[in-house]
Order: C-alpha cells, then structure tokens, then sequence
C-alpha cells in the first residue's frame, strides 16, 4: 500500500477514534490496518481503558531488563504474569500522560504499600524516556515525583498543549512544570477549599498563547483570595481566550474580559446566583452549556450574544423553554436532558412551533419512554423545515423513526447511551 493510501486510511479511521467497538473490530483485516489503528487507541488509551490488571501487565513488560533487574533487587518481583513479547512498543504512541489514572492503576493493583512510590519511579521514567511527545500531561492531586528531572523530559513535552493540575500542587512539582509548560494552550485547575498555592499565577505567565481554560472545585470557592488573584492573572490570556468553563461564581469580573470568547460552560449547585451573567456581554459567543444556572440570567446572557450562538445545552429543572426557544433565533442545536422538563409532548410542541429555522440538532435522553404519539406528531409536524440530525438513547421506535428518515424528515439518527459534545458535521 502506497504512503497517501496508508495516510488516507488512518484519516478515515481516525473518524472513529470516539467508536471503539468499531476501531478494534477493524484490528482483525490485515496487518496494514492493525500498524494504523493501535497509535489511534494508544494515543489517548485512558479513554479506553477497562482491564487495569492486563493494562499495567502491558506496561511491565516495556521495562528494560535493568529496571527489572533494580526491581528484583529491592525484593520486588510482581510480573510474573507480564506478557513475554509485545507486538508494538505501545507506549511511544501514547500522546496523553494522566499520571491521575497511572497512580490509580499502581494503587489498586500493588497490595504492598511500601512498593508503590518505586514501582511508580520505574514507570513514570518508562514513559518519559520513551520515544514520544506528550500532548496532554494531568498531575494527580497529591504528587512528588519531580518528572522534569528525567533525562528526556524538555524534549518529550516540547509539544505539551494540555495541563491539568491542582491548586495544592507542591512548590517543586510546580517548578518543574513552569519549565515545560510555554507551549500549552489549555489550562484545567481544580481548586481546593484551602492550602492552594499562590505560585501557580506564575505558571500561568508562562503559556505563549492560552485558548482554553477551565477552573473546577468540589466546592463553592471559598478560598476568596485565592480565586481573586488567580482570576486576576488569567486576564492576561483574555484576548486569546476561546473556551472557558467555571463551576462556580467567579469572585472578580473575569468574564467581561473573555471578549473574544467563543465557547462558555458553566455548571454547580443550585444555590449559586451567577449574577455576573446579567449584563454581560460576549459578542462571539457560539456555544453555551449551563447546568443549574437561573433561567433569569441564561436568557439575559442569551439577549447579549447579538445573533451568534449557534448551539445551546441545557441540563436544569423547569426551565421556560418556550421562551429560550424565541430568544435562540439562529441556534442549529438544542441539547435536552430529562431533568430538564418531563412533559415530552409540551416540549416538542415548543419545538415544532417556536423553534427558529436554524435548530435542526437533537440530542434527547429519556430516562421514561415518551408515548409513541408524541413523538410521531413531532416528527411528523416537522416536514417541511431542515431534516434533523437526531441521537436518542431510545431502545425502541426505530421503525417509526426509519420510517420518517425514508421520508426525508430526518437526515440520520444514532443510538447512543452516553452524551458527549456534538459530533456532527
């Protein structure tokens, strides 16, 4: 097979890296197919993950005959079950490094305590000294390992575009970050109640270029002079800023200066007002997902985005759909959880009759089976408006929805059991 085949075909098989009944069922054809998919599982494989036994058995059997030997020596010897020879070296292929999950796999499977904190020095020096460059790097929550001191640290992270990391983090763990850190792009922070270390403004002066952001807590943020200087240093990145998700209440006026935002989440408890959002304004706005956010504020938020949104995810209770309806005049996607309403047929009379011409993206997961009527009226008073897109968690009507489907009304349904972003085109 020629390279622009071989590179159209990873292309193709690339478009299901998110499918992986499909992708390992594509394994079996030939050898050319196999060589093209394992990079795709491998690169992201946490994704996939299910078996940490066999999973941490792989890694074992990369170690070098020397770092198996150093193990031995310190009386550990727990890979007797670690495969002999592997088809592929898998880990060069490995572009995320979730050290969260990697400590997780080592804790759960290691039964001695005293073993842990060596076997994850063997492994984390595997990954890092293998031949790869790591795109995504995650640091658990309580960790001590100074990865930058590997050999080969500089050169694997040359390309880092994603750092996830706590607040709490120690100060030479974060040292170490600051020198691999300029060339990310996205920055995800989990903020503790307390004890957060202040020197994470400093690595946050570092990126060239900041697209995303995203500040998650566990809790309200109640280390208030915390949050304050840390938002106040992200105001830096402001004009590059596209994404950004916050779980709660940000405790200076951050977002107002996201003027070039394109994408907002926002999502926590209940209780929070978000008053913030009443009188601001993002001109670029595109995508907005809330979860328990006021409906008075959402459909302020929504009056000031001047036309641009184009997808809107809501996962509350009792929210006014009529009226977000009217208000998103040019979305092409609604997104509807159960909780949001559960009278079906009254949502999607709204739909059919408020909807603007642009909604033509479903996602609607049942947790009770709506009446088949209702959903064949919907289908039914919708010819004549753009053929929808549609996902459902539906195990039943798929021959009421084939049959519309034959009729053009709607353009291509999928069964799903989990709901992601959107994927379509």
């Amino acid at each position: 097979m020629s390279k622009l085949s071989k590179d159209v075909l990873y292309l193709i098989l690339e478009e299901f890296q998110d499918d992986k009944k499909n992708l390992c069922s594509f394994l079996s054809v030939n050898k050319t197919w196999c060589k093209i998919i394992i990079p795709i599982l491998w690169k992201n494989l946490w994704k996939y993950l299910k078996d940490e036994e066999k999973f941490l058995n792989v890694i074992i059997s990369h170690l070098s005959k020397k770092s198996k030997n150093e193990l031995k020596s310190k009386g550990i010897n727990f890979m007797k079950n670690s495969y002999q020879k592997l088809l592929f070296n898998y880990i060069i292929f490995c572009r995320h490094l979730n050290l969260n999950n990697l400590n997780e796999i080592i804790n759960n499977i290691i039964i001695k305590r005293s073993e842990i904190s060596i076997i994850q020095k063997e492994i984390f020096k595997l990954f890092i000294n293998s031949n790869t460059k790591f795109t995504h790097l995650y640091i658990p929550r309580q960790f001590n390992y100074e990865i930058h001191l590997i050999l080969e640290a500089k050169r694997r992270f040359s390309e880092l575009q994603f750092l996830s990391c706590n607040t709490r983090i120690k100060d030479d763990v974060l040292d170490g970050l600051k020198t691999l850190c300029e060339p990310i792009k996205e920055l995800e922070f989990f903020i503790e109640e307390e004890n957060n270390n202040y020197g994470i403004v400093k690595l946050i002066e570092i990126p060239r270029r900041l697209l995303k952001i995203r500040l998650l807590t566990n809790k309200i943020f109640n280390d208030k002079s915390f949050c304050k200087i840390l938002e106040n240093s992200l105001i830096r990145h402001a004009p590059t800023t596209q994404y950004f998700k916050i779980i709660a209440e940000p405790i200076t006026k951050l977002l107002l200066s996201f003027v070039n935002l394109r994408e907002l989440e926002l999502g926590g408890d209940s209780y929070i007002k978000w008053d913030c959002l009443k009188n601001l304004t993002l001109p670029f706005i595109q995508i907005l997902r809330a979860r328990r956010v006021p409906i008075q504020v959402l459909t302020s938020l929504i009056k000031n985005t001047s036309g641009t949104l184009i997808e809107i995810n809501i996962n509350c209770i009792s929210h006014d759909v009529a009226g977000l309806c009217i208000l998103a005049d040019n979305s092409q996607i609604f997104s509807f959880d159960e909780s949001l309403l559960f009278n079906w047929n009254f949502l999607f009379r709204i739909l059919v009759g408020l909807s603007p011409t642009s909604l033509f993206k479903f996602k609607f997961c049942f947790r009770d089976v709506p009446k088949m009527k209702y959903l064949n009226s919907f289908f039914y008073k919708w010819k004549g408006r753009h053929p929808m897109l549609l996902q459902t968690n539906l195990d039943k009507y798929f021959d009421l929805i084939k049959r519309y489907e034959k009729k053009g009304i709607i353009k291509k349904h999928d069964y799903v059991n989990t709901f992601e972003d959107f994927e379509w085109n």
